[in-house]
């Protein structure tokens, strides 16, 4: 009867062990290429704090337009008043205790200023562009490292496989030179020759495994992830690439990256900025004109309503000598018992319309100096555009003829690789059947070890240089 498999035959150790096995696979993530270029975009912190600038800019942009509207306001005031004070509905000085309320609003529209309001606009609007602008550098040089880190973690997996083949080679050596040593055929130099190749081999892979762990960190960190997030990272086939290009016209590569590069576009918003900046500032030679108007009304709790007038006589003499009373006819106001809140704001309604006009006519010279700074400002931001083009052409010439030393040392490698792969091959045989040293069979392997290392070091410096030059030519980069 066919013996059934089930956790039930585990022990607890092993179950244990399976569950932690299977957990761990389950976690472990493949990472492609485009899925580490997506997330290094999505969550690098550097990325997003440029995007919050942005913002910032964009909402300095808006309120530039929107300092182009008038201003309104409205204020109020109400107080208790005691003693002898001013009644400001009838500006009359009382002894009374009374309430008092006042409401008012104003509005001004700047109708002139020099032109720094639509010049703040433009120069909002260009620093909204440089700082899109420094995002897409930020993105465009985050894109590179992790491509470059990519590849990093590809050739150092290459080198970790060409380390362990080249250490089982050594190991088979060392235990042929043993069994040679117990039947007389070899020395007991030969076995310590052997063996030495043996401990270099483990070198090479410590040395290959520890530069893999720290390009899969680098590679982690670039994507913002837990450093203990294991990850396996998709390997295309490298050796399929051949339509590596290598031969490239400077010329060309330099005028389709000053067109492009985010550098360049960066350091040119900078100075449209600094540009606009001078108009900005000479318009504090200029007066400024504002329309304003302004609606106002009060309510006193002592302000009488006279609704009418009422003729009496009056004394207010004699005839000299006579005694003789003399008369007159004056008319009296007639007050009302109350007066409203409503009634009195209505009554009291007051209105205001006219133009404003500031002129400039001594500042201690700041408006001068103003613009002097801007001047210079421009001046540097000129300087800067131009260094950043220079840097940009000195790069990418330097990156060109890179890429064709690239591609001759990646002949050169191959060339050499497969030579010492033959010589090793013909050495092999001839010492297993004793005709050759055992000096002679490790010299020939460590050449072969050497010489592939070299090849597939060689092959990914030849890829990401023409990576680089497909960088600068804004090129999608992909493997």
């Amino acid at each position: 009867m066919r013996h059934l498999f089930t956790l039930k035959n585990l022990k607890p150790a092993a179950f244990v062990l399976l569950l932690l096995s299977s957990t761990a696979v389950k976690a472990q993530e493949k990472i492609t290429l485009e899925k580490a270029v997506q997330y290094a975009l999505d969550r690098n912190l550097q990325i997003k704090q440029s995007q919050f600038t942005e913002a910032l800019a964009t909402e300095d942009y808006k309120q530039a337009k929107n300092n182009l509207l008038p201003s309104l306001s409205a204020n109020g005031q109400g107080s208790y008043n005691f003693g002898r004070s001013v009644n400001q509905a009838s500006y009359a000085y009382s002894n009374q205790t009374f309430y008092y309320v006042n409401g008012q609003a104003q509005a001004s529209l700047t109708l002139f200023q020099g032109g720094q309001l639509h010049n703040q606009i433009v120069a909002n609007k260009l620093t909204l562009d440089a700082d899109k602008n420094n995002t897409a550098k930020i993105k465009n040089d985050l894109v590179l490292n992790v491509i470059t880190t990519y590849l990093s973690v590809l050739n150092n997996q290459d080198l970790v496989t060409a380390a362990k083949q080249q250490i089982a080679i050594a190991q088979l050596t060392a235990d042929r030179a043993d069994k040679s040593l117990k039947v007389g055929n070899s020395t007991l130099a030969d076995v310590s020759q052997a063996k030495a190749q043996v401990s270099t081999a483990e070198l090479n892979i410590t040395t290959a495994q520890n530069q893999l762990d720290l390009a899969v960190l680098t590679l982690k960190q670039y994507m913002e992830m837990d450093p203990t997030t294991a990850i396996e990272i998709d390997r295309p086939d490298i050796s399929k690439i051949t339509d590596v290009k290598s031969a490239y016209d400077a010329n060309y590569v330099i005028g389709t990256a000053l067109k492009i590069n985010p550098d360049i576009k960066l350091a040119e918003s900078q100075q449209s900025i600094y540009l606009q900046q001078i108009k900005v500032a000479k318009g504090n030679y200029y007066p400024t004109i504002s329309l304003f108007g302004g609606i106002g009304s009060n309510y006193s709790s002592i302000s009488q309503n006279v609704i009418g007038g009422q003729s009496i006589t009056q004394q207010i003499g004699v005839v000299q000598g006579t005694n003789t009373p003399v008369f007159t006819t004056i008319t009296s106001p007639i007050i009302a018992t109350s007066y409203p809140f409503a009634s009195q704001f209505g009554d009291h309604y007051n209105g205001s319309v006219g133009l404003n006009l500031q002129i400039p006519i001594f500042n201690r010279f700041q408006s001068r100096t103003t613009v002097r700074k801007a001047k210079l400002s421009y001046q540097n931001a000129e300087l800067a555009t131009q260094l950043a083009k220079n840097t940009l052409t000195k790069t990418i010439s330097q990156a060109v003829l890179d890429v064709q030393a690239a591609d001759k040392k990646y002949q050169s490698a191959l060339q050499t690789y497969q030579a010492n792969k033959d010589a090793y091959n013909v050495t092999q045989q001839r010492y297993n059947v004793g005709l050759v040293n055992s000096l002679d069979y490790n010299t020939s392997l460590t050449n072969l070890n050497k010489s592939q290392f070299d090849m597939i070091a060689a092959r990914y410096e030849l890829i990401f240089r023409s990576k680089v030059i497909d960088y600068y030519l804004g090129n999608p980069i992909t493997l």
